[in-house]
C-alpha cells in the first residue's frame, strides 16, 4: 500500500480506511484495492467501500434493491465508506447522485474471482486447451449478476486496469485482481454489454503507466486506424456443416483432390464505391464462383486484425479477432458454414513467426518482454522489423497453440497454412555471423520452435480430426509433413517453393533455350514424395515488382497465353495438390494490388476467359480423375514415360491409382507443332483426350487427336503411340 507520513487512529481502529489507503485509491496505485474495495467484515460489522467520481451521495442495495445503508462520503473525488445492515459479505450495487440526477453502479469488488485453482494450474503447467474461454473479455452471469469478465496476462505489471466506453477510460476504476501464481489479472465488472471499446492500462513494476493495450485474446476489434478491443458475446451460429466435417474427418486427406484458391479478401473484388466487401457480400460472390470453377478449398491471407492495409494481414496484432474490416465475427462464421454447405473448405493463412512492434499491440506488454525475447539477437527479425515470439516461454506457446484451437473450434476453419516456417526453425535465419545466439548445443536449429510446432500439431490434429496444417517451409528441414512420433514437425503437408522456382525459371525463358534447362523440370520428381506437398503459385509471386504469371511466361502474346495454359495443365498433372492466387485464374496482367479489386473486365476477352474455362476444367478433371489426385503424395502414383527428350522440350508420364483408369500427361513446352509423335503407353488399345489445352475454347490453335489415340505395339515390341502434340500445349489421355 501506498506509504504515509502519519497514521489515522480512529478510522482505523473502527475498521474504516485510513487516509493514505484512500488516498492510494483516488491515484491508482494501490496494491490490492480487492482487499479492501467491495463488502468486508470489520469485528462484528460488515463494510461497504466505493470509488464513485461525480457521486454526491451512495446508497447501498441488494442486488435485488433492497436497501442496506447509506455511505459515507470520505473523500470529495468520490471515496465512500460506511456500515451495511448484513451479517455477511455478499454482491451490492450502488444507488449514485448527485445534481445531474442518480445513476446504478454494480460493486465488481464485492464479486470473488472466475479463474480457480484448476486454471492456475493446467496454466502454470501450460496445457490449458480452452485460454480462449477463460481469457481475454467474456459475457457471464456471476453471482447473481450478468457483466463482462477480463483476463490478462502480466506478471512483471505493478497495477492494470480495465478501462473503456464503460468507465470513461479511468484506470482508478477498473483495478484488476492479480492472480499471483500465473501472473494473471483478472475482474468481472457487471453492467458492461457487448459491443463497447475496451483496453488495458498497465503501470510497469516503477509504477510508470505504458501505451493503452489492445487485449491479447480480444475476439473482437476495432475497425482501423482505431485499436480498442471491443467486447463482444460468444459466436451464435447454427452450423450446418456435419456432413462436410464428417467427410474430412473420416478422409487421408492426402489421397482426397485438394484445389486451393488463394484470396486477399479486401481485394477479390469490391462494392461499385471501392470500398471492401462484407463477409455476407463475399458469400453471395466468392462461393459460388468457387463452386463454378471447382476449387476445394479457399485459403484466405492472414484476416485476423491488423492495423496496416499494405500488411496484407502478416503484421497481426489481433490473432483471436477477425479483422473488422469486413464486419462482426459472426459474419466469418456465416461465411464458413456457407463455404461447408456446398462443400468447400476454409484455410486460414496463419502468422506464429513474427508480431508487429506497434504500441498497442503485444511488444513489451507489461514494461518487460513478455511475448518476446529481450535479447535482439533472438526477438527482433530484421527482414520485418518485428518481434518475434519467445517460443520456450510456456505461456507464450499456449497462448499461439490456443489460438489455432480457437479457429478450429469456434469458426469450424478446415485448415492453417503456416507462414515463414523457415524463419521459425533457424536461429541464424537473415542474420550474419555474431547476430545470432546458438542453441545449447551451439548449433542453428530453433528447438524451441521445433517443440512449438510439433505440439501445435499433435494438439489440433489430435482435437480437430479432419483439419489441415500446411507449412510454408522453404528449406530443406528434413520431415517438416512427417508425424511428431516419426520424428517429424507434425505438419499435414509442405508447400514445394522448389517446384514453382524451378517451373517459372523455366518457363521464364524463350522455347529455344529451354532445352539446355530441361532438369529444371525433372529436378522436382527426386524429391516429390519427401513431403506431401501443395504445390503453390501464390500471392508471393505476383507482387514487389515480380509481375503477374501471364507476364513471366516467354514469348509474344499468342505465347505468353499459350505457356500459362501448358503451365497450368502440367501443374495440375503433377503429383501435389494445387494452390493458385486469385487473378491468375483469368491470367490478370496486371501486378496484384490490395489497393484495388482485379480486373475482372478481362473476362470480356476470349485468351483471358479461355484460361478461366481451362483452369475449370482442370480442377473438374482433377477432382473426377483419381489417378490424378489419389497418390499426389506416394510415389506409386507417379511414373516417367519421357523425361529427357531435352532437344524438343516434351515431358509426359503417367499418373495411376490402385484400380483406377491410367492417366498420361503430355507436355510440349515448345511453339513446334509435332504430328506422329512416338509416346510410350504402358497398355495397348484407345486412349481418350480428355483435356487440351490448345483446344479454340481455352483460346488455343484447335490442334489435337481427335478426341483419342491408340496405342499398338511397335516392331520391337514396345507399345507406342504416335499423336500430335499442340505448340505450348499439355493434354492429358485418359485409358479407357
Amino acid at each position: 500500500m501506498t506509504p504515509s507520513a502519519g497514521k489515522d487512529p480512529e478510522p482505523a481502529a473502527s475498521g474504516l480506511l485510513s487516509a493514505p489507503e484512500i488516498a492510494a485509491i483516488l491515484q491508482g496505485t494501490h496494491d490490492d484495492p480487492f482487499a479492501v474495495l467491495g463488502v468486508h467484515p470489520a469485528g462484528k460489522a460488515i463494510l461497504a467501500r466505493c470509488f464513485i467520481p461525480d457521486a454526491e451521495t451512495v446508497t447501498v442495495e441488494t442486488l435485488a434493491g433492497k436497501e442496506l445503508g447509506t455511505l459515507e462520503r470520505r473523500a470529495d473525488a468520490g471515496f465512500f465508506e460506511g456500515p451495511l445492515a448484513l451479517k455477511k459479505p455478499q454482491p451490492v450495487r450502488y444507488r449514485a447522485r448527485n445534481q445531474g440526477g442518480e445513476w446504478m453502479v454494480v460493486d465488481p469488488y464485492s464479486f470473488g474471482p472466475v479463474l480457480g485453482p484448476m486454471d492456475d494450474y493446467y496454466i502454470r503447467e501450460g496445457s490449458h486447451l480452452r485460454l480462449f474461454d477463460r481469457m481475454g473479455a467474456h459475457p457471464i452471469h456471476h453471482d447473481g449478476a450478468d457483466g463482462y469478465h477480463f483476463a490478462v496476462w502480466a506478471p512483471n505489471a505493478k497495477r492494470v486496469s480495465v478501462v473503456g466506453q464503460f468507465n470513461d477510460w479511468d484506470g482508478r476504476r477498473h483495478v484488476m485482481r492479480l492472480r499471483a501464481d500465473t501472473g494473471i489479472w483478472e475482474i468481472f465488472i457487471p453492467g458492461v454489454e457487448g459491443g463497447l471499446a475496451y483496453k488495458y492500462e498497465i503501470l510497469d513494476r516503477s509504477g510508470t503507466r505504458l501505451p493503452l493495450k489492445a487485449d491479447p485474446f480480444a475476439r473482437r476489434s476495432e475497425l482501423r486506424p482505431n485499436t480498442a478491443s471491443v467486447t463482444t458475446p460468444e459466436i451464435a451460429q447454427v452450423w450446418d456443416d456435419e456432413a462436410h466435417r464428417k467427410h474430412w474427418a473420416s478422409a487421408d486427406a492426402r489421397r482426397q483432390p485438394i484445389s486451393i484458391y488463394e484470396v486477399h479478401a479486401g481485394s477479390w473484388q469490391r462494392r461499385d464505391n471501392g470500398e471492401m466487401l462484407s463477409w455476407d457480400e463475399l458469400a453471395d460472390r466468392l462461393i459460388p464462383y468457387c463452386v463454378d470453377m471447382g476449387f476445394t478449398h479457399i485459403e484466405f491471407l492472414p484476416i485476423s486484425e491488423f492495423p496496416f492495409d499494405p500488411s496484407w494481414g502478416y503484421q497481426t496484432t489481433g490473432l483471436y479477432a477477425p479483422t473488422a474490416r469486413f464486419g462482426e465475427p459472426e459474419g466469418f462464421a456465416r461465411f464458413v458454414n456457407g463455404c461447408h454447405k456446398v462443400g468447400i473448405g476454409v484455410i486460414l493463412d496463419w502468422v506464429p513467426a513474427h508480431f508487429p512492434t506497434d504500441e498497442h499491440g503485444l511488444r513489451w506488454f507489461d514494461g518487460t518482454a513478455l511475448y518476446e525475447h529481450e535479447d535482439p539477437r533472438q526477438g527482433f527479425h530484421p527482414d520485418w522489423n518485428t518481434a518475434i515470439y519467445n517460443f520456450g516461454r510456456q505461456e507464450v506457446l499456449s497462448f499461439l497453440v490456443n489460438n489455432a484451437l480457437y479457429w478450429a473450434e469456434k469458426f469450424h476453419v478446415d485448415g492453417l497454412r503456416v507462414d515463414a516456417v523457415a524463419s521459425m526453425l533457424y536461429l541464424d535465419y537473415s542474420r550474419k555471423h555474431g547476430e545470432w545466439v546458438p542453441n545449447e548445443y551451439g548449433g542453428n536449429e530453433n528447438l524451441e520452435a521445433v517443440r512449438f510446432l510439433q505440439t501445435l500439431n499433435t494438439q489440433i490434429y489430435g482435437i480437430h480430426q479432419g483439419i489441415l496444417t500446411i507449412a510454408e517451409e522453404s528449406t530443406s528441414w528434413p520431415k517438416v509433413s512427417h508425424p511428431v512420433h516419426a520424428g517429424g514437425l507434425g505438419f499435414g503437408f509442405k508447400w514445394n517453393m522448389g517446384f514453382m522456382h524451378d517451373t517459372l525459371q523455366y518457363l521464364s525463358r524463350e522455347p529455344v533455350h529451354r532445352k539446355f534447362h530441361h532438369n529444371d523440370l525433372t529436378f522436382g520428381l527426386l524429391y516429390a514424395f519427401n513431403e506431401n506437398f501443395v504445390l503453390p503459385l501464390s500471392h508471393d509471386e505476383v507482387v514487389h515488382g515480380k509481375g503477374s504469371l501471364i507476364a513471366k511466361m516467354a514469348g509474344d502474346d499468342w505465347q505468353k497465353f499459350a505457356n500459362l495454359r501448358a503451365y497450368y495443365a502440367f501443374m495440375w498433372g503433377y503429383p501435389g495438390k494445387k494452390l493458385l492466387f486469385m487473378g491468375q485464374e483469368f491470367a490478370q496482367w496486371r501486378e496484384w494490388s490490395e489497393e484495388r479489386a482485379l480486373d475482372w473486365n478481362l473476362l470480356e476477352y476470349h485468351l483471358h476467359e479461355g484460361v478461366r474455362r481451362l483452369v475449370r476444367d482442370l480442377n473438374g478433371t482433377y477432382r473426377a480423375k483419381p489417378a490424378l489426385h489419389a497418390r499426389d503424395c506416394e510415389g506409386e502414383g507417379f511414373e516417367w514415360l519421357l523425361a529427357d527428350d531435352r532437344d524438343n522440350s516434351v515431358f509426359a508420364w503417367l499418373r495411376k491409382a490402385p484400380g483406377e483408369k491410367l492417366v498420361a500427361v503430355i507436355t510440349n513446352f515448345t511453339p513446334v507443332y509435332r504430328e506422329s509423335y512416338a509416346i510410350p503407353l504402358p497398355v495397348k488399345g484407345r486412349w481418350k483426350e480428355i483435356l487440351n489445352t490448345d483446344a479454340e475454347i481455352y483460346g488455343g490453335s484447335g490442334k489435337g487427336n481427335g478426341g483419342a489415340v491408340f496405342a499398338e505395339k511397335d516392331t520391337k515390341g514396345a507399345i507406342m503411340a504416335n499423336i500430335t502434340l499442340p505448340p505450348l500445349a499439355t493434354l492429358m489421355l485418359e485409358q479407357e
